[in-house]
């Protein structure tokens, strides 16, 4: 199995990259704040996990170790397939989960999207013995808001919503809930954006 991967970005979307490792383009789907994080043309490292079907096989791709922890151990509940761990991990850090599991915080759960009250309950039941190996290591890797381009963070946090199944006129709300954050702290990452942006969308439900 490929766990890692370190070359030249090629192309870099809200919720995928294609890697340069030695001539070779690997397609890696990642995190919106993972996605953030990269350039096209600049050098970058990323924890995989390779997830291999009958007629497929397809790597997702995390800034953090831990990241690729949570996504794997959330596969192991029944009903979640890559795509939903891939959204947990988006909205929850790895000590986030292991929190929300542990204390059986459902609503927490449940601002993931495709993760309903029922959904919540199977992961509290079957994860609960499961997620104390995650840890707060890693957690916050802020990819700093670019001073030169003060607006690209709003096309980011929206390319990032509507690639883990929102609207587009949700995600564009989203992004505007947060902008006072970017006002008050000019500093803040991509991927705190990212989660106050889904946070706010979550209450909506």
């Amino acid at each position: 199995m490929i766990a890692q991967l370190s070359g030249t970005v090629l192309k870099a979307g809200a919720t995928s990259c294609v890697l340069d490792v030695g001539g070779v383009g690997f397609l890696v789907h990642v995190t919106p704040s993972t996605a953030a994080a990269l350039r096209p043309g600049e050098a970058a490292v990323v924890h995989t996990s390779m997830v291999v079907r009958e007629d497929s096989m397809t790597l997702f791709g995390f800034a953090e170790e831990g990241e690729r922890e949570a996504f794997e151990l959330a596969q192991t509940a029944s009903g979640v397939g890559p795509k939903l761990a891939l959204a947990i991990v988006s909205v929850l850090t790895p000590g986030e989960f292991r929190r929300a599991v542990q204390a059986e915080d459902l609503a927490r759960l449940c601002s993931v999207p495709g993760i309903g009250r029922k959904g919540a309950q199977k992961l509290v039941i079957e994860l609960k013995d499961k997620v104390q190996v995650l840890t707060d290591g890693g957690d916050e890797a802020p990819q700093p808001i670019s001073n030169a381009e003060p607006e690209l963070w709003r096309a980011q946090v929206a390319e990032g919503l509507t690639g883990l199944g929102w609207s587009a006129r949700d995600a564009e709300s989203a992004a505007d809930n947060v902008a006072h954050l970017v006002d008050e702290n000019p500093d803040i990452g991509i991927g705190q954006l990212l989660r106050a942006a889904l946070n706010s969308l979550a209450r909506k439900k």
